[in-house]
């Protein structure tokens, strides 16, 4: 296979999943060494079409694409334990908060258990939870999404109007600078729109690899909302509050 058919495997594969590590790459191109793809992924990333993440994985930088959370809990763990433990200074004994679905907003549910709080949640996984907990946790159903782990569609969003929340916390799959908050699913991008409209403070929690990413659907723009990630970046701070560790 010469090394413009193996690049355009690698993009197809990379369309498919989002984000692969070079071993998945692999079983998906047997007969190719681990060095060739490295070289492959390379030449694609001079190109811009590929980005190398922390954790050994690879995605595409064209539209951000749903990924699993399964795939997405193994990724920046560092960075949304970081990004919780920023999320967690704005949270006050008695608040009614929204927590969305997503690894990172899940690295904060397990933070908020033991405060006094009231957490109303779509993601999934917080029916998992086996131990008596201090916060009075609300699981909001619906239709289940099994790529975010989460609870969507028109009897979410029917329940979610009526209810408000002193704070909400957002998860994102990608940050524009010029249209605001974005997510390759339509149905989690009007969820996310419903929250942010009454919630009377929202955070969108997000690393710093979703910045600068565009995806199909916008859910929300900039005003009134305050973007905590792990790392500054300039460009994000000119149009959105930034909340960084040690800000």
């Amino acid at each position: 296979m010469i090394p413009y058919e193996r690049q355009e495997r690698i993009v197809e594969c990379l369309q498919k999943s989002g984000l692969a590590r070079i071993s998945e790459l692999q079983e998906e191109l047997p007969g190719v060494s681990i060095s060739t793809l490295r070289r492959d992924l390379k030449e694609l990333e001079a190109l811009g079409k590929v980005e190398h993440l922390s954790g050994g994985a690879v995605r595409l930088l064209s539209a951000v694409h749903e990924v699993s959370i399964s795939t997405r809990s193994g990724l920046h763990g560092s960075e949304k334990e970081q990004i919780a433990q920023v999320a967690l200074r704005f949270v006050e004994d008695g608040d009614t908060l929204y927590l969305d679905s997503g690894s990172t907003c899940t690295a904060l549910l397990r933070l908020l258990l033991d405060r006094d709080v009231t957490i109303y949640t779509t993601d999934a996984s917080a029916c998992l939870i086996k131990s008596e907990t201090r916060a009075q946790l609300i699981v909001v159903g619906g239709e289940f999404n099994y790529v975010n782990s989460s609870f969507c569609g028109s009897m979410t969003e029917s329940i979610l109007r009526d209810l408000y929340f002193d704070k909400a916390f957002i998860g994102t799959n990608a940050i524009d600078e010029d249209r605001g908050v974005m997510t390759p699913s339509y149905v989690e991008a009007a969820k996310k729109r419903i929250v942010r409209e009454n919630s009377n403070k929202a955070y969108v929690l997000c690393d710093s690899s979703k910045f600068h990413q565009f995806s199909n659907v916008r859910a929300f723009g900039f005003d009134g909302v305050s973007i905590i990630a792990e790392s500054y970046d300039e460009k994000i701070a000119q149009c959105a509050r930034l909340i960084t560790p040690g800000a």
